[in-house]
């Protein structure tokens, strides 16, 4: 029993670390982000269209523009996992103090963080302008 009161003692502490707070952050930035395009992209489904189960009127999509917004939802999901996983990487080697490497890592998470959002953004801009 003494093992649980360690481990949440240990969680708790995590909660002081800037380093959790920035994690916490993105995952809840890219959850509200991935929110948003879903709310769209339920907008253009044509099942819910065709039952009028949406309130708004959007043009119906080709294969070709459906296969591009999945294939993008997919780049924004593996980009945002690997911006989580360039981030612990990062902080692994600072704490490491392997700075080249850790340099190297931060490039990576930053570029990564920036793609990701870039393709949200791009996604959002995409589903504003099909739908009314």
């Amino acid at each position: 029993m003494r093992w649980l009161i360690n481990d949440i003692k240990n969680a708790l502490a995590q909660l002081g670390r800037w380093q959790t707070w920035l994690i916490i952050g993105l995952i809840c930035l890219f959850a509200v982000l991935a929110y948003m395009i879903g709310s769209f992209a339920f907008k253009t489904d044509s099942v819910l269209t065709s039952f009028r189960h949406t309130a708004s009127a959007c043009r119906e999509m080709t294969n070709g523009v459906i296969i591009f917004m999945f294939c993008g939802m997919i780049f924004f999901l593996f980009a945002g996992l690997l911006t989580l996983g360039e981030f612990q990487q990062y902080f692994q080697y600072k704490q490491r103090g392997a700075r080249h490497q850790a340099r190297k890592a931060l490039n990576w998470a930053i570029g990564l963080t920036l793609f990701t959002i870039v393709l949200a953004i791009a996604a959002l801009i995409f589903f504003n302008s099909y739908c009314r």
